[in-house]
């Protein structure tokens, strides 16, 4: 199930909202000022920030942009009454993937939502993204190469790199890996995920993905 940040302060527009994302079977956290959405994002490995621009204590465009400082690149959508050139502008720079206007249809909520999840990877130019020890990995076709050689990895090692690079610096907890690794007719297996990690490691170095003790792991790249 994908999680979704919905910030909006306006409470009935907020349950419409949150109703209608969770009628088409999203996770949706809660929040209605900047601060709290802040803390939220910083704890939460989410798939998509729906984030309001006019908001208490901070506005979606500070936030966004303190989220994006971060080096999270979960992709965001602003939903706004502002519409002048000026307002998009700053948008865009504080790293938004998207904006959509109020007031707007749900269904235009839902494809502009489904567009941005179908995406693997966000805010990379190049469907290369450089890795430690001589790696790359091309989002593209999702091959990793070390030194121009292409590295075979199993389909969960491969998924398992996926969701790190898409959360870098970020805890990523174990119930994130597992429910990313395997399905609900599965069962997960903590023993096969440091089999990955180590794997991983050997390959990107040992010190890229840190174990954080009873909570998950962090994949470090600065």
């Amino acid at each position: 199930m994908k999680k979704i940040l919905l910030l909006e302060d306006d409470m009935a527009l907020h349950e419409t909202v949150k109703d209608f994302l969770e009628s088409l079977e999203y996770e949706v956290i809660s929040s209605f000022d900047g601060e709290d959405a802040g803390e939220k994002a910083y704890e939460n490995n989410f798939d998509l920030l729906l984030l309001d621009v006019n908001v208490p204590k901070m506005s979606g465009f500070e936030l966004l942009s303190e989220i994006r400082d971060r080096q999270n690149e979960t992709p965001a959508i602003f939903i706004t009454s502002l519409s002048g050139i000026a307002d998009l502008e700053s948008g865009y720079d504080s790293g938004c993937d998207d904006y959509i206007k109020k007031p707007f249809a749900l269904k235009e909520l839902q494809l502009r939502v489904e567009t941005l999840l179908k995406r693997e990877f966000y805010h990379n130019k190049s469907d290369e993204v450089t890795l430690p020890n001589g790696c790359s990995f091309d989002t593209g076709n999702d091959t990793l190469k070390q030194n121009g050689v292409l590295i075979s990895l199993a389909n969960k090692e491969l998924q398992l790199l996926k969701l790190f690079l898409q959360h870098k610096n970020e805890l990523v907890s174990h119930e994130v890996i597992e429910n990313r690794l395997w399905g609900y007719d599965e069962e997960s297996s903590e023993s096969a995920v440091r089999t990955y990690i180590k794997h991983l490691r050997q390959i990107l170095g040992k010190d890229t993905i840190v174990s954080i003790k009873k909570s998950g792991y962090k994949f470090i790249q600065k």
